[in-house]
């Protein structure tokens, strides 16, 4: 059993995780929150392992908007790389 005070770190955490996810949905700019707050996700998991955590779903939304963004910001970049590349064969 933890805590009251790891409780309370437990669900800041948590909360940290799903504001960083909602800026993390942004393109470009919202790459390094959502890398954070992946990060913060698997350190988050790794450390409450097998503990009850109140703020579960907005943990787990918080992760999901994060690696959407990243998916966004990676597909966009390939496909500003690719624009660049000039087709083969042609006038």
């Amino acid at each position: 059993m933890t805590s009251p005070a790891d409780r309370i770190i437990l669900i800041r955490k948590s909360l940290n995780i799903f504001v960083c996810g909602m800026f993390g949905i942004v393109p470009i700019i919202g790459f390094i929150p959502a890398l954070f707050a992946i990060v913060g996700a698997v350190r988050l998991s790794a450390r409450f392992r097998r503990e009850w955590n109140p703020a579960d779903a907005y943990l787990r939304v918080g992760v999901t908007l994060a690696l959407l963004g990243t998916g966004i910001t990676i597909l966009a970049g390939l496909i500003a790389v690719l624009n660049l590349i000039p087709p083969f064969g042609g006038n």
